[in-house]
C-alpha cells in the first residue's frame, strides 16, 4: 500500500528512516549496488522526496493483503 513520505530521523546506527503518513516508518538506505538513493545522502534530496509514495507493507498485512 503506498503512502507519501511525511519526515524523516536517523536510527541508532545513523541509517535514515522515512515517517510515512500512516505512522509507519521505513528504511531509505543508500547501499550500492543494491539499494541506489542518492538522494538519502544529502537534506536537499530528502525533502525533494517528501511526499514520495513508498510501499508500506504493514500497512499491506494490516489490511489483509499479501
Amino acid at each position: 500500500m503506498l503512502q507519501p513520505i511525511v519526515s524523516y530521523h536517523q536510527d541508532d546506527e545513523n541509517h535514515w528512516v522515512a515517517n510515512l503518513s500512516c505512522g509507519h516508518t521505513q528504511h531509505v538506505r543508500h547501499r550500492p549496488p543494491w539499494e541506489r538513493r542518492d538522494w538519502v545522502i544529502h537534506r536537499e534530496g530528502r525533502n525533494a522526496m517528501l511526499g514520495y509514495k513508498l510501499n508500506c507493507k504493514l500497512c499491506e498485512l494490516d489490511s489483509g493483503m499479501e
